[in-house]
């Protein structure tokens, strides 16, 4: 294991990670602990990162904060209150059964469900995003994959 302290752009994050990454032997896994955000880990694997494992999806679900494709939500925004849509958009992730309005009155309401709720939520979004960048690198199109996704997140 190899330890980075200090606190880095995304950009020269990736570039550290790749710089490492040179240096360690072929063929070997490389695992990159504590980079839990979604373009952190796009990041990561572009710059040769096979493993990963953070706190930061729990977390910040514990706090009442989502992974979406169109960036991070709080939950608990006002916005949310009577939003009758599913948690997630996908009707095969079991988020899908609750609305934003129930998650963000379980979060009002103090009730450990919230977390759970949104703690499945954010992993199963993780589970995805790494699932699809598999996808993408096994089809050679890992860069647009990695590029629309960031401009989405982002937009």
């Amino acid at each position: 294991g190899f330890g980075i302290g200090g606190s880095f752009t995304k950009e020269d994050m990736a570039t550290a990670v790749r710089w490492v990454c040179e240096e360690l032997p072929v063929g070997k896994p490389r695992h990159l602990l504590g980079i839990g955000e979604p373009i952190d880990i796009l990041l990561a694997i572009e710059n040769g990162i096979d493993t990963f494992d953070c706190v930061a999806p729990t977390r910040i679900a514990r706090n009442g904060a989502l992974y979406t494709k169109d960036g991070r939500i709080n939950i608990l925004n006002a916005q949310y209150k009577n939003d009758m849509s599913p948690v997630s958009e996908d009707e095969t992730w079991y988020t899908h059964n609750y609305t934003k309005a129930y998650l963000a009155h379980l979060f009002r309401s103090d009730e450990i469900l919230a977390n759970t709720i949104a703690s499945l939520h954010n992993l199963r979004f993780i589970t995805q995003l790494v699932d699809d960048a598999r996808h993408h690198l096994e089809k050679g199109t890992f860069l647009e994959f990695k590029d629309n996704f960031i401009a989405q997140y982002y937009k």
